[in-house]
C-alpha cells in the first residue's frame, strides 16, 4: 500500500462535521475530518513501516501525519530528522501523538528537551515542555524546579496557546509531586488563570492548575 492508497482511504472516511471541528481546534484545511479511532485502525493494519511513515508525514495532511506517528520507528530517526518532524507539525493533535509515540521513545530526547525548552518555534517549545512535564511526573530530581516556576510565571501568559498547554502541564506536575513547591505552583496558576473556565465532561478534572493539583493530591493521599 502506498501513500496515495492511504490518502484515498482516509478521504473516504472523512466527515464534514469532524473537519469543521478540527478547523475550530486549530487544524489546517489539509485534513479530511477522520475520527481518531479510524486512524488507529488503519495504522494497525499497516503495522510498522518507517519509510512509508516519512512519506505520509511529508504530505502535510493531518490524518496522514497521525498515521505516520503510529507506524514510525523512533530510533531510526536521527536527531536532525526528529527536529524537522517536530517543527513541521500541523496541529496540536499531531504534536501530541508525535510527542507521545515518537519523541518520548527517541534516545536523544533529553538533549533535545533542553534545546527545545528555549526554542521560539511553537511546536519545538511544546515538545520541550511536554518532555519536562513527563520528566517531573516520573520523579526526576535533576531539574531546577524553582527556576522553572520563575520561567512559567513570566512566560506562560504571553506564550503561544500551543506552548501554554504543556507549560501548564509542567506547572501542575510540580504542584502535584513537590509538596514544598505546591503553594507557589498553585499561586502561579491562580494568578495567571489559564483554563479557569475550561469545559470538561462530568467526572473529568479541569486543567486549571489550582483545581487540578488539589484533585490529584487528594487522589494520591
Amino acid at each position: 500500500m502506498n501513500t496515495k492508497d492511504i490518502l484515498d482511504q482516509l478521504k473516504a472516511l472523512g466527515n464534514p462535521a469532524r473537519h469543521a471541528h478540527n478547523v475550530r481546534a486549530g487544524a489546517p484545511e489539509n485534513q479530511f475530518g477522520v475520527m481518531l479511532g479510524d486512524i488507529r485502525a488503519i495504522a494497525k493494519k499497516l503495522k510498522t513501516n518507517h519509510e512509508l511513515a516519512l512519506k505520509l508525514w511529508d504530505t502535510g495532511n493531518v490524518e496522514a501525519q497521525l498515521v505516520a506517528t503510529l507506524i514510525m520507528k523512533p530510533k531510526a530517526l536521527t536527531p536532525d530528522q526528529l527536529e524537522t518532524l517536530t517543527r513541521s507539525t500541523t496541529c496540536s493533535q499531531v504534536a501530541d501523538w508525535l510527542n507521545g509515540y515518537v519523541v518520548a521513545k527517541h534516545p536523544s530526547k533529553d538533549a533535545l528537551r533542553e534545546k527545545w525548552m528555549v526554542a521560539k518555534d511553537r511546536w519545538a517549545a511544546r515538545a520541550g515542555w511536554n518532555l519536562t512535564a513527563s520528566h517531573i511526573n516520573k520523579g526526576a530530581d535533576d531539574l531546577d524546579l524553582p527556576a522553572l516556576l520563575d520561567r512559567i510565571e513570566k512566560e506562560m501568559p504571553k506564550a503561544a496557546p500551543e506552548v501554554q498547554w504543556t507549560m501548564n502541564n509542567t506547572l501542575a506536575a510540580i504542584g502535584i509531586h513537590h509538596a514544598d513547591l505546591r503553594k507557589r505552583a498553585v499561586a502561579i496558576g491562580e494568578k495567571i488563570g489559564l483554563y479557569r473556565d475550561w469545559p470538561v465532561s462530568k467526572g473529568c478534572i479541569i486543567p486549571f492548575v489550582p483545581v487540578w493539583v488539589e484533585a490529584m493530591v487528594q487522589r494520591k493521599g
